[in-house]
């Protein structure tokens, strides 16, 4: 499994920036790995190095958070595979896009954020903050407020950060 020419290694190369740009999210090494070898594109040794040398490179950058290791690609890497994407085999390209198309709709599946509202009176409207994970409600709270400004402008900060406003709701209820 040794790479026979570079025209090879600079495709491998070009694919891991693909995966990495394909993704909604940050990456961890584990995940392209897996997925890398699930799809027998290249084998581990092969990933890892790649992964080095695109960092070296400046193509995509490591972080470090939360525990977990993350890869993005940069500029220089978004640049470098919109000129070179033709090195790619089209049935490559399409099969990653939809394997990230059905993992986003699985994402989508278990965890939604649900913020609405309905007008209930004259001056009244109800909005319904919720976040569902795999069928079960995790949070619901249900408001009245005065004005559908006010509700769309909840609804809005609700779908934006859903996480810093339930962990709000959280901390000052349990001060």
């Amino acid at each position: 499994m040794f790479i026979d020419s570079t025209e090879e290694l600079a495709q491998n190369k070009l694919l891991l920036l693909y995966i990495i740009d394909k993704s909604d999210a940050p990456l961890t090494n584990g995940e392209i790995t897996e997925f890398v070898l699930e799809n027998n594109y290249m084998n581990y040794f092969l990933v890892q190095q790649f992964l080095s040398e695109l960092i070296e490179s400046k193509f995509i950058e490591y972080t470090k958070k939360e525990g977990k290791e993350r890869y993005t690609i940069l500029k220089k890497g978004k640049l470098t595979l919109n000129y070179f994407i033709n090195k790619i085999p089209n049935e490559v390209k399409k099969d990653i896009d939809i394997k990230f198309q059905v993992k986003k709709e699985e994402i989508e599946r278990e965890t939604q954020i649900i913020g609405d509202y309905y007008k209930k009176g004259k001056n009244e409207y109800v909005v319904n903050l919720k976040l569902v994970e795999k069928d079960s409600t995790l949070f619901s709270l249900y408001l009245n407020v005065v004005s559908s400004q006010q509700a769309k402008m909840i609804c809005d900060n609700w779908k934006s950060s859903p996480d810093k406003v339930y962990q709000e709701i959280l901390n000052t209820l349990i001060k």
